[in-house]
């Protein structure tokens, strides 16, 4: 018994020195840890024509315009407005690829298929914002 109230009192320590120990821990953007995050800085979508390079073979491509306004739900798609079959050519923008037509057997689907339906699960539009650490990455070739 006294095991178990010795192992309890240890446990319940630590917890409580590690909470006090967070309250001097900051982020990489100077926040506090136990505090809430401040909203991000207001940065500018990076716009690069002809698209953004990929970091590895199979990566989704990265998104070089504004998404926060489409609207993605169960009965619209935002981004088949410009990326769909029917209108890609007019809007200048690249077609969706034919995986996401498929289903997970490999047969192809009239309508994208809904594993690949929530376009920004997978693409994000990237920010023109400083790297918080240096970084040395270079992506496969």
């Amino acid at each position: 018994m006294k095991k178990i109230a010795l192992k309890t009192i240890a446990a319940l320590a630590a917890i409580f020195l590690s909470t006090a120990v967070l309250a001097d821990v900051q982020s990489l953007r100077g926040d506090k840890l136990d505090t809430m995050a401040k909203k991000p800085a207001n940065m500018k979508i990076v716009n690069i024509k002809g698209g953004i390079e990929r970091s590895f073979k199979l990566q989704p491509p990265m998104v070089p315009h504004e998404v926060d306004k489409y609207e993605i739900n169960l009965k619209i798609n935002g981004c088949m407005k410009c990326h769909s079959e029917d209108t890609y050519e007019k809007e200048k923008a690249p077609k969706v690829g034919e995986s996401h037509y498929m289903d997970r057997d490999g047969k192809m689907l009239k309508s994208l298929s809904s594993r690949r339906y929530f376009c920004t699960q997978c693409h994000a539009a990237q920010m023109g914002a400083d790297p918080l650490v240096q970084n040395n990455f270079q992506g496969a070739k």
